[in-house]
């Protein structure tokens, strides 16, 4: 899995970029909301956080902005019917921190007036996301040098991807820091392992 690149941008544009890394040009699709945040930084050194979507007939390599973006498409694309195209229509319309909004508060119709997006989807979408997306994540996104928020948010993230249902892991992760807020991230997950 590439996780970042590191290079000098060579070709921008809304949808994707060309970023040269020493001497190799890797093809990124991106999002609007990447694209506005490099528009001025050409022929500058820049870091892409990237997802690889690999299927039988083709590997696509997207890039991010920065870590949220990528975790919010990631978890677009864990809904059902939401492919990366979709997920990256999304990203274009809603920065990560107003789609995170959308999901908690419900918003049928914020989502709805993306393109592409019907009533069905917006609702699977905030329904299959809600429980992932909780209002502890979203403090994070605005105060992420508070450390407590962000072991949470890692050890919540890591046994999310192990399959452990997240109304259970929030509560048990809130026990365990509240009980010792000095944990660190692997702490928290062996802890939270001994429970669920």
């Amino acid at each position: 899995m590439i996780t970042f690149l590191k290079g000098i941008i060579v070709e921008l544009s809304p949808t994707h970029a060309v970023l040269d890394c020493n001497g190799i040009g890797y093809h990124l699709n991106i999002s609007l909301n990447t694209f506005s945040k490099f528009e001025n930084k050409k022929d500058n050194s820049i870091k892409f956080h990237t997802y690889l979507s690999v299927k039988e007939d083709s590997h696509t390599l997207y890039g991010f902005y920065d870590t949220q973006e990528r975790e919010c498409f990631i978890l677009l694309l864990s809904v059902s019917g939401v492919g990366a195209s979709t997920a990256r229509m999304i990203l274009s319309s809603l920065s990560p921190s107003e789609l995170q909004n959308v999901i908690i508060n419900g918003d049928v119709n914020a989502l709805k007036n993306v393109k592409g997006i019907g009533l069905k989807s917006a609702q699977r979408i905030i329904i299959d996301l809600k429980d992932k997306i909780n209002i502890e994540n979203s403090n994070n996104f605005h105060n992420s040098d508070n450390i407590s928020n962000s072991v949470k948010y890692e050890a919540a993230s890591a046994l999310q991807k192990l399959g452990f249902p997240s109304k259970k892991i929030n509560t048990i992760i809130e026990q365990i820091t509240r009980e010792n807020s000095d944990l660190s991230v692997e702490e928290v997950i062996k802890i939270a392992l001994k429970t669920l």
